[in-house]
């Protein structure tokens, strides 16, 4: 095993020499934010002494396209003939081209936050042209009433490039979208036939700047490795990889990312490898390592790791025998080379969480690879991404933290993990307290009955602003059916403890899920309406439950209750599948009347009306009772302490003072209130152990005050516990998580 490793870092040594590397995002998919997995991959080549260069293609078209000169090349390619067939929202947006390209750089500059006061103009409305997207205005003003003038600002700007892009699909590429190019090709695509046969067709005006783009970063470069995070992502990929080979046929071209992850793993049509030469699975550091080794010839091709190839006229894989990179090791991720402060910051919708996705420079970073749960039956639980679960320590996190506010200038933070473990979640608070961090950072959890409401405290107090988690279907026998391993009051007590923590709290929802009837989605529905009417939850979005090829449910079907109908798999993608449910409601019926309901209930609206008011054909009445979730809330659990608990102090360093023979005063002077606690002598011995030791925002084990107690002659804990002075404090900043 030594001396495998010790080859691997000799061998890799070499190829700094030989190997120049670009990794590239394809279009398209954010806009306001980089794509991590080049900036993954990059900083792990830092750690092994390869150099490699990045891009991000989907921003830099963006940026090309809506552009003064962009444009003009834009409106002027379409034909004569072309424009006499546009629909009438299309023919004005032509007919005010001057208005677009005139205001185009301006606009583009104020959502890169370098042009803020140009938000007075664009809120006047009559600064930017306006079309369809536009009329959606006054349905909104009640949402939008309250924003201020930039985020107003914003949401215009973005209604204008929403126009712009209805345009572009109608007269220029079909394919256009600002976070997906050509999807429909790529989504459940189980036959490579569409996808080869529009790469065969003649390049776009999309395409011909992904060409021009790509060009000038070839220039030395000997290995390209394109990241593939979603099916949005492939026919830009293919493209590029179609140039690539058309221009550069000596470089080696490898995919990976998210969508071969999942989709790819059974290919077997050898015609992909006309666009690129391997594609690789799972986590790619060990892969690419392998890789830019075997190309330069010091391992032989049986070393791979999980790479597809193409061998004669089939396709070939190499799952290896070396072992991947811990996670700890992967290194920091490296933005260097991305335009970080052209991304755009656009308003979409009014969703509180999805505006997250899509408003600020968000760093991105992992606490734990993988699940540590892995467990729900609708989840690729099979897959490497979520099956090995490995968590690295918090300060190890915070290291990453610091280099990442070094390397960027932003203190935004977006933990991308599937599930953030809440007992790291709590020692990463702890250090990032400690070590005085003020970041801004939000992830993705189980609704756990560990966050507590110190434990929310402690995470609010680190910086956390938000958390999604998955309540999927509000059914207590649908959540044991999909081994959540919480119920409906669970969720509802945990969300809540977040909400009073001041976190924002977003719910994924799931309905159609195997066997369930019109009755538990009516109850979920009431169940989410409770939960917003009491601000337990701020925002939500419904999906349809989807079967996977990966999940356990597409591995046994029947013991679902379902059967699986389709795709035939016809050589390429094998992911999504299609089932019948005999037993479940007709789901899709449901779709409009939950989204129009989640929609109002996020604004405060409509807790009043019948269920029934949100569709247009016969309900069941709900079987909820009105108040479920305000008992869920209002259920004060028993204080559960353990050996693992901690004491936390998140306030400043208060001062002791004895003010007479058996009386004393703790005074505290917090950021927006000053206190004065009072408390007797005898107390004074244990509250002054007490803040030297959690002095500096250190953390103090239960045990260690139990032992402190008891050695020292103090009061009993029973006595300490009820004591006046002790609920003050812990009213005002003294946890225990």
């Amino acid at each position: 095993m030594v001396s495998e490793k010790t080859l691997s870092n000799f061998a890799v040594k070499s190829t700094v020499v030989q190997q120049q590397v670009l990794l590239i995002t394809p279009p398209f998919t954010q806009l306001n934010t980089p794509y991590p997995a080049t900036a993954y991959l990059k900083g792990f080549l830092n750690t092994i002494g390869v150099s490699a260069k990045q891009a991000d293609l989907g921003i830099e078209v963006i940026l090309r396209l809506f552009s003064r000169s962009g444009l003009e090349e834009m409106f002027a390619q379409i034909p004569k003939d072309r424009k006499e067939t546009l629909t009438p929202n299309s023919n004005r947006i032509f007919k005010l081209k001057k208005d677009y390209i005139d205001t185009i750089d301006p606009v583009i500059s104020f959502l890169q936050f370098k042009n803020p006061t140009l938000a007075y103009n664009i809120c006047d409305e009559d600064f930017l042209p306006q079309a369809s997207r536009f009329q959606q205005l006054e349905e909104l003003d009640w949402a939008f009433g309250t924003m201020g003038i930039q985020d107003k600002a914003r949401h215009l700007a973005t209604l204008y490039l929403e126009d712009l892009s209805d345009f572009i699909q109608e007269a220029v590429d079909p394919n256009f979208g600002f976070s997906r190019y050509a999807e429909r090709l790529g989504r459940s695509a189980s036959s490579f036939d569409p996808l080869y046969e529009a790469i065969q067709s003649a390049p776009s005006f999309i395409d011909k700047m992904i060409f021009e783009l790509l060009e000038p970063k070839m220039q030395g470069i000997t290995t390209v490795c394109i990241s593939v995070p979603f099916p949005g992502n492939l026919f830009g990929a293919l493209r590029a990889g179609q140039f690539i080979k058309a221009n550069y046929p000596k470089v080696s071209i490898a995919m990976g990312g998210g969508y071969p992850n999942t989709e790819l793993r059974s290919i077997k049509d050898p015609r992909i490898f006309e666009f690129v030469d391997f594609i690789t699975l799972d986590d790619g550091e060990r892969p690419l390592e392998n890789l830019l080794q075997y190309l330069n010839g010091e391992i032989p091709q049986e070393k791979l790791k999980r790479t597809f190839f193409k061998n004669g006229e089939k396709i070939a894989y190499s799952i290896g025998q070396s072992l991947d990179v811990p996670f700890s090791k992967v290194g920091t991720p490296d933005y260097e080379g991305l335009p970080l402060q052209n991304y755009l910051s656009v308003i979409e919708i009014v969703n509180p969480m999805h505006r997250l996705w899509s408003d600020g420079r968000w760093n991105k970073l992992t606490m734990a690879h993988g699940c540590y749960w892995k467990k729900c039956n609708f989840c690729d639980v099979s897959l490497n991404y979520i099956q090995h679960y490995e968590p690295i320590s918090a300060q190890l996190i915070c290291d990453r933290i610091e280099e990442l506010i070094k390397q960027t200038g932003q203190t935004g933070f977006h933990f991308v993990d599937e599930a953030a473990p809440p007992a790291l979640m709590r020692e990463l608070a702890i250090e990032i307290l400690r070590r005085d961090l003020k970041i801004t950072w939000w992830t993705n959890i189980r609704f756990e009955q560990r966050f507590t409401l110190d434990l929310c405290r402690l995470l609010k107090a680190s910086g956390c602003i938000a958390v999604s988690g998955g309540l999927e279907v509000a059914s207590d026998r649908l959540l044991k059916l999909m081994q959540k391993g919480v119920t409906v009051e669970q969720v509802a007590k945990v969300a809540h403890n977040f909400t009073e923590s001041g976190i924002m709290v977003h719910a994924y929802l799931m309905y159609g899920f195997p066997t369930q009837t019109d009755q538990e989605t009516i109850d979920s529905l009431e169940m989410v309406r409770q939960l917003f009417q009491y601000n337990v939850l701020q925002s939500g979005f419904w999906h349809l439950f989807a079967m996977t090829a990966h999940s356990p449910i597409g591995h046994e079907p029947a013991k679902f209750g379902v059967t699986r109908v389709g795709p035939d798999f016809g050589g390429f993608a094998d992911n999504d599948l299609i089932h019948e449910d005999p037993t479940g409601a007709e789901h899709e019926w449901y779709s409009d009347g939950l989204k129009k309901a989640l929609f109002n209930y996020m604004h405060g609206l409509g807790f009043d009306f019948d269920l029934q008011e949100w569709f247009d054909f016969e309900i069941p009445e709900t079987s909820v009772p009105s108040n479920f979730i305000y008992n869920a809330i209002t259920d004060e659990a028993a204080e559960k302490l353990s050996s693992n608990s901690k004491l936390v102090w998140i306030g400043n360093q208060p001062e002791l003072k004895i003010t007479g023979q058996n009386k004393g005063i703790l005074f505290i002077e917090n950021k927006t209130s000053s206190l004065q606690v009072r408390f007797k002598k005898d107390n004074e011995a244990i509250l002054k152990w007490l803040f030297d030791n959690l002095q500096g925002h250190n953390s103090i084990a239960w045990s260690a005050l139990q032992e402190n107690l008891q050695e020292n002659q103090n009061p009993s804990w029973d006595r300490l516990h009820q004591s006046r002075v002790w609920n003050e404090l812990r009213s005002v900043g003294l946890l225990i998580v």
